[in-house]
């Protein structure tokens, strides 16, 4: 049986959403996996997102839809899950909003997989840990990267295999702003995190492409970040090179 498909009028409709009077997008019907232990799941909600930061989360949006201009993408038979993943996160380990990397909460990254739904336990874990093959769209930062099967974006930095050496003026070591996360990025194209004290957290590859950073971690998720006037803004963090 096949994967349920967004409306192609409504995608063209986002399209067309640039400039001056840009709208946000208002994801309805879905089950949604938050991964935040205090907001929790629902089997049937809507999703808000502005530029490209989630805005709300929860039942009953759809009806302010109108109010606030948004345009709205029905996902009957999709759920919602993060698709950055933190496995501390999953475990339901972290207190603060901010600490809840890559969960679906309120300020946090637009960042997020939509696929056949609903699911639970083992199954959602399994998909988040990034299988967009499996997808019916895959939103990044706001802007849907993927849609029915078919890519809308440049397609992501792929891992090269063998050694490889990086010239980037983003190497060194990234601290963000509660000094929990540091992160060091090496020339071999390697990146190390230390968290809350904890050395080499997390460990990976990493490739850049302009102002945008893509991780993979060596437990097999992916991340992503973005370099703005000096600052690594990642998966909630604000981090400056030290």
């Amino acid at each position: 049986m096949s994967s349920p498909m967004l409306d192609e009028a409504v995608l063209a409709e986002i399209a067309g959403n640039t400039g001056d009077r840009h709208r946000p997008l208002m994801f309805v019907n879905a089950a949604i996996h938050t991964l935040d232990p205090v907001i929790g799941d629902f089997p049937a909600a809507d999703l808000l997102i502005g530029t490209n930061e989630i805005v709300a989360v929860g039942t009953g949006l759809h009806t302010a839809a109108e109010d606030d201009g948004a345009i709205v993408v029905d996902c009957t038979g999709l759920a919602i899950v993060p698709a950055v993943v933190d496995g501390v996160a999953v475990a339901g380990l972290r207190v603060r909003p901010a600490d809840r990397v890559g969960a679906l909460t309120p300020g946090n990254p637009a960042t997020f997989a939509l696929v056949a739904g609903p699911t639970s336990g083992r199954s959602v874990l399994e998909m988040i840990v990034w299988r967009p093959e499996q997808a019916a769209a895959i939103v990044v930062d706001g802007e849907i990267a993927q849609v029915n099967g078919r890519r809308l974006t440049p397609a992501p930095i792929e891992p090269k295999p063998g050694p490889r050496s990086v010239e980037s003026p983003y190497l060194g070591m990234w601290i963000d702003e509660t000094c929990f996360l540091h992160q060091e990025l090496t020339a071999d194209g390697r990146y190390d995190e230390t968290r809350g004290g904890r050395p080499h957290a997390y460990q990976g590859a990493f490739w850049i492409d302009g102002d945008r950073i893509v991780y993979r971690d060596d437990l097999g998720f992916w991340a992503y970040g973005r370099f703005v006037d000096g600052v690594l803004h990642h998966a909630g963090y604000v981090l400056r090179r030290r």
